[in-house]
């Protein structure tokens, strides 16, 4: 074996024999890079580490936290934040070029990356705890010695540039929307923008621009170390000495802000003259967010009309089931990034500012009107209706069950480990879920929905093409009935009659057009 369990006796030899300037073996094979002197006394402190340790877990996951974001972009260079972790874990090493460590992780089965958000960018990988002595050296290296090299930076530069002028633009009219929407709702101070960026910041951004950003972010006050799975404490104790090794650095929270709430419905339509269908997002920000008991109540809710990817739910019912207009219609009372690709939630995408969003998946163009009616329509009976018993308690059923398949592995329950810290939540979030759903009623649902949602203002992003002739039909409330290429029930038939005509109130000031080519300019 390349390497073995070091009693403990030996891992304090070890330290005794390290010194300044001679690298030291550590429990892993690893070795500790040059000023790594009087590490008994040089470590992260305890409340900068989460450990998930898991005795049979055959491999170790790492989740290294810094407490920075797309809200610390300079306001002309959005996007550094996103750059910065990328060369850090897209990007060479002091020892390795980025080609180099590609081939070394490939026989590993292992990997790692970069996750930024608008206020945590994550260093995450996994590997098997046999090849952690190979493995380790270059996930400590990316974060620790990254080289910072002008090809590396061109080269991402490019791909950024790519995704925000082609990828975003034209790949994907979900995506488009869900961007646009999310810079609509966060259009104030250093949330308004995604994290990719703009164009023109992104053009702007040299490399003495990201070393000063490191330098600035990535330090000791900023840094939280996850780790979970089969390691052994001299990995621990090795991590905590390397990450003690960034700069001291200061850190406090960003200015705490009040979100600007829409008032009546705004609609952006986002001109694109080829859309073969059309893509709807809206949505509004709430203040409620995890650990708060409201947001447990607020989840029931939520699943009921429009659990993510789910056929049960009301909204994809009535949408997709009943009517067969697109494939999934579905809501969020959170950051649900990357929708299209995930089942379930994802990790370490927290922030101070949350969205309630309702994600319609493209609808053939004739019936967009009519798609866009039927969910506020929906939206509205839930607020002022309730749940009925009966709903509420299938609903609770349901998702006493279903978030048992949250976190399935190490890696993911350590991310939401993370994210536990990140809301102050005392104990862990997904116990505290299924423990609120087995005690909460349904009169406390009804309340948080009344108290948290409603319909009569909020964002609304289009994405689709003959924008004129929609902004028309909106503003002038005209009635859109759609018609069937098979038959339907009479009691769809009727339900469409109310439907079709059910009033939205939007006033032409308040709908922008804006063709796609100019998005993500600025």
């Amino acid at each position: 074996m390349r390497y073995a369990h070091i009693a403990l006796c030996c891992a304090f030899l070890s330290m005794i024999l390290c010194s300044r300037n001679t690298p030291c073996a550590a429990a892993d094979g690893t070795r500790s890079v040059p000023g790594t002197s009087k590490v008994a006394e040089n470590m992260l402190p305890d409340d900068q580490v989460i450990q998930l340790p898991v005795k049979n877990d055959p491999t170790v996951s790492f989740r290294i936290w810094f407490k920075v974001g797309s809200v610390d972009d300079p306001w002309n260079k959005r996007g550094l934040a996103a750059l910065t972790a990328s060369m850090l874990a897209s990007a060479s090493t002091q020892d390795n070029s980025y080609a180099e460590i590609l081939a070394k992780l490939f026989p590993l089965a292992a990997e790692y990356g970069e996750s930024v958000t608008v206020e945590m960018t994550v260093i995450s990988g996994r590997t098997h705890k046999d090849n952690l002595a190979d493995y380790y050296p270059l996930l400590r290296d990316a974060i620790l010695r990254p080289a910072f090299k002008q090809e590396d930076l061109d080269r991402l530069k490019a791909d950024t540039l790519n995704y925000l002028q082609n990828t975003l633009r034209y790949a994907s009219d979900e995506e488009l929307g869900k961007a646009v929407l999310y810079n609509d709702v966060f259009d104030w101070g250093d949330y308004g923008h995604i994290a990719a960026g703009t164009i023109e910041g992104v053009k702007s951004i040299t490399l003495d621009d990201v070393r000063a950003f490191y330098k600035s972010h990535y330090t000791r006050k900023q840094v939280v170390l996850g780790i979970g799975g089969g390691y052994d404490s001299a990995t621990l104790a090795r991590v905590r000495r390397d990450l003690a090794q960034l700069p001291a650095g200061t850190w406090k929270p960003p200015p705490e802000r009040t979100p600007e709430k829409p008032h009546g419905l705004k609609v952006t339509i986002v001109e694109k003259e080829d859309a073969p269908a059309t893509a709807i997002s809206m949505g509004f920000p709430i203040n409620v967010l995890r650990g708060h008991k409201d947001w447990y109540a607020l989840a029931l809710a939520n699943s009921w009309l429009g659990e993510h990817r789910n056929s049960s739910s009301h909204l994809y019912q009535v949408i997709r089931e009943a009517r067969g207009l697109n494939y999934g219609d579905y809501s969020y009372i959170e950051n649900y990034p990357h929708g299209g690709a995930l089942q379930i939630p994802p990790q370490n995408v927290c922030r101070r500012h949350q969205i309630f969003e309702i994600w319609i998946r493209p609808v053939p163009n004739e019936t967009r009107h009519f798609a866009l009616r039927a969910a506020i329509r929906e939206l509205k009976h839930l607020v002022d209706d309730g749940l009925s018993e009966k709903d509420f308690a299938l609903t609770r059923d349901f998702l006493s069950k279903y978030v048992l398949h949250y976190a399935p592995t190490t890696f993911a329950r350590l991310g939401y480990a993370l994210d536990d810290r990140f809301y102050k939540i005392d104990g862990s979030h997904l116990d505290i879920y299924r423990k609120r759903l087995a005690e909460m009623t349904r009169d406390e649902v009804n309340a948080a929905v009344k108290k948290h949602l409603q319909y009569e203002n909020m964002h609304i992003v289009i994405v689709t093409k003959d924008a004129k002739a929609l902004k028309e039909a909106l503003v002038s409330d005209a009635p859109s009935p759609i018609k069937y290429a098979t038959p339907k029930p009479e009691s769809v038939l009727q339900e469409d009659e109310a439907i079709s005509r059910f009033p939205l109130k939007i006033k032409a000031e308040d709908v922008r057009i804006v063709p796609v080519a100019e998005l993500f300019e600025k």
